[in-house]
């Protein structure tokens, strides 16, 4: 038996039973490691005596009879912009190459209690901004379904690790799509949470407004297992909250009240218009209408909606999310922490400024400067209003609309991406190509709400990812529409 075949729920089950150790589980993965990943580059360090030292723990428990947790001995990747204590986190940035961690972010606290053992991080785009983890100051990562193209980004290394089979799960985060549009690529489960549902602390901040983290894993049910339990409120963390019960009235709540499993002839599906537009895929588009042809076969009704304002959704980010960047990034000035110029001028006759300037014009990979750049222009005089301001009356506005289209319908199912991966190198010398990649994913974020990535065919062997959106902590409906609608598309 390959042990790296397997999923949470199996490999939980093989412990409980003692059909292996978590020795042996961790060991299993730490060899596929060694052998795939100088092809995939997903990690950017592994944990190998600390992975095993964990995994001993957890077979001690199992040795005196204690009841196993569903994660405990389970082997994940963090996505390398989340801190563990005493490892590296670099956010994929030459400017925080050999930063330590000082604390664990509230996710890892958890995870640790929970008993998961930390294969390693994760490669990135330069502080989470990309779409194909091409930005990343350490090298590229590949897709494990084809070499020479893309997983995806910016969580591109926790997304090709699952799909890799190099972990049983991992971590990463999501801005404007991060988590679903490498899910996409790398054809497993990804879920962006509504904002507030996990806790940021510990997370380094790109836009405070958006970023999230959310889990990546093999199916649904092992993608459900892994928010339960990083969700919930942080007293570190103020937007952070606890998940309601009730929220409001539409199927999430009658269904979460009632306790029962969902009815697929209960369900209310829209699609909206706007998502199979002019520059799509033909065959992505095949791939997921035949996904949705399924679903409602099987009984559940669909109508198709509007999302008029999802047109400017792009635009109205790209002017928000740079002006947090902007703000966020300011802190990486070589005088606290990270790499610094400094080293490079004879004391004491240095100018202070000529080493905020060298700092983060030697260390800063293009990217983030530009980012940094369109963002202090946008807040800059002159301009909030024409820009910053207007971007954020647009942003209330596609809340709006998704807002009244859940006034009729349960969930949204839509495309992740408009295409399957891409090659590497295709679209990076081309920002706006690239930015384009996120174009259904973008929305979610600006409106907070939480959105599922999951495979639902394939273009030639490039898997192809359908994204179903929910009301604002609406998670647990979401995971049973995305349990019916796998269930359906294996043809189970």
């Amino acid at each position: 038996m390959d042990l790296t075949d397997l999923t949470i729920i199996k490999a939980h089950d093989g412990l409980r039973k003692k059909h292996f150790s978590a020795e042996e589980l961790t060991a299993a993965f730490l060899a596929r490691i060694k052998s795939e990943d100088k092809k995939i580059h997903a990690y950017l360090e592994v944990f190998g005596d600390a992975a095993l030292a964990s995994a001993k723990k957890v077979d001690e428990k199992i040795a005196d009879g204690l009841e196993l947790g569903a994660l405990e001995g389970i082997p994940a990747a963090i996505k390398d912009v989340i801190l563990v204590a005493g490892a590296k986190c670099t956010a994929g940035s030459k400017i925080l190459e050999n930063y330590i961690a000082p604390y664990d972010a509230t996710v890892i606290k958890k995870l640790k209690s929970a008993g998961v053992v930390f294969l390693g991080k994760t490669n990135m785009d330069e502080f989470a901004m990309g779409s194909s983890t091409e930005n990343s100051a350490f090298g590229v990562t590949r897709n494990p379904h084809d070499l020479e193209r893309v997983p995806g980004g910016s969580s591109g290394g926790s997304a090709a690790a699952v799909a890799a089979a190099e972990c049983l799960f991992s971590l990463g985060s999501d801005t404007g799509g991060s988590i679903r549009q490498p899910a996409s690529f790398c054809g497993v489960v990804g879920l962006k949470p509504t904002y507030g549902a996990v806790s940021r602390y510990g997370l380094m901040a790109m836009a405070s407004s958006f970023d999230q983290i959310g889990p990546f894993a093999k199916n649904v049910a092992d993608c459900k297992i892994v928010f339960d339990a990083i969700k919930g409120k942080d007293s570190k963390d103020s937007t952070s909250v606890e998940i309601p019960e009730k929220i409001g009235n539409c199927l999430a709540a009658r269904d979460l009240a009632k306790r029962e499993k969902l009815e697929i002839r209960n369900l209310k599906i829209g699609v909206p218009k706007e998502y199979f537009a002019e520059g799509m895929d033909g065959q992505v588009e095949a791939a997921v209408r035949g996904a949705i042809k399924k679903i409602v076969g099987a009984g559940a009704k669909v109508e198709e909606i509007s999302l008029p304002h999802s047109q400017y959704a792009l635009a109205c980010y790209y002017i928000i999310m740079p002006a947090e960047v902007s703000a966020n990034l300011a802190r990486y000035d070589g005088i606290k922490y990270g790499a610094s110029a400094a080293t490079n001028f004879q004391l004491p006759t240095v100018n202070l400024l000529d080493v905020y300037l060298q700092t983060r014009g030697n260390y800063f990979g293009a990217e983030p400067r530009r980012r940094i750049m369109l963002g202090t222009y946008a807040l800059s005089a002159g301009y909030y209003d024409a820009y910053y301001l207007k971007a954020q009356k647009v942003r209330t506005k596609i809340l709006q609309d998704f807002q009244t289209a859940f006034d009729k319908v349960d969930v949204i199912l839509t495309p992740v991406s408009p295409t399957p991966a891409f090659k590497i190198g295709e679209k990076i010398d081309d920002p706006i190509k690239m930015y384009l990649s996120d174009i259904y994913t973008v929305p979610v974020n600006l409106a907070g709400l939480p959105g599922l990535s999951m495979p639902c065919g394939q273009v030639g062997n490039l898997p192809v990812g359908l994204q179903i959106i929910g009301k604002h902590f609406s998670e647990d409906l979401i995971f049973q529409v995305a349990q019916i609608c796998e269930e359906l598309i294996r043809g189970n």
